[in-house]
């Protein structure tokens, strides 16, 4: 299997079952180990993703969101150069598993966990390749009892679309009660909360960019979910 060192760009690449990439994200490995990748990017970090989605994260209109997943269904989608914006990102992608664990960082600490369901990671020589699935779980800080489902429209809208098939629905059922399980019982990233509550972006890192020449820059790039 493919191994990262500390401090390697790393690509993460959302890739429909078409094998079209719907998107692309650099980032900087934090670690690889059995439990998990773990890598994360700054503001500036290059991105490229569809231009519907890009364009409805800037305006904050979820009507385009709708009609990027729209697009997705009918493959008629086209990417964009971006930049990751406004937050530090740090991510655990565990092996096999239907989800990755996210955190969001601000000036004033972390802001709060993020559980993407997605396929699990196929690993690359640039990085991975995996499928976000829409629906996340979003968990207020410090102590993880507070939570909330996330998206929920979306999901159902990209099930009826046939994006998400009914096998990926029960993984992802299936993920979620995991998930949940990690939250009651403090387990997996959870175990080390309060250590990864105070990481921060090394400052020595190079903003975290992809390996080839882009056509447009400093546009807004989603900032997660």
């Amino acid at each position: 299997m493919q191994r990262f060192e500390t401090g390697q760009t790393g690509v993460r690449r959302d890739v429909h079952r078409s094998g079209r990439v719907w998107g692309e994200h650099a980032l900087r490995v934090v670690a690889d180990t059995s439990e998990a990748l773990v890598a994360a990017c700054a503001p500036g970090a290059e991105t490229r993703w569809p231009a519907m989605y890009v364009r409805a994260r800037a305006d904050g209109d979820r009507s385009v969101r709708t009609e990027a997943f729209d697009a997705m269904a009918t493959g008629t989608w086209e990417l964009t150069d971006a930049v990751w914006q406004e937050t530090e990102l740090l991510l655990w992608e565990p092996p096999a598993a239907w989800f990755s664990v996210n955190a969001f960082y601000t000036s004033a600490g972390l802001r709060d966990w993020y559980v993407n369901f997605e396929h699990p990671t196929r690993r690359t020589t640039a990085g991975f390749d995996t499928f976000d699935l829409a629906v996340d779980l979003v968990v207020a800080p410090p102590d993880l009892s507070r939570w909330k489902w996330k998206d929920e429209d979306e999901y159902a809208h990209v099930r009826r679309l046939g994006i998400v098939t009914d096998t990926e629905h029960q993984a992802v059922d299936a993920a979620r009660d995991e998930v949940l399980a990690m939250l009651t019982e403090r387990t997996g990233v959870f175990a080390n909360g309060e250590r990864w509550a105070a990481w921060r972006w090394e400052p020595v890192w190079p903003t975290p960019r992809l390996p080839r020449p882009r056509a447009a820059a400093n546009r807004v790039a989603p900032e997660g979910g």
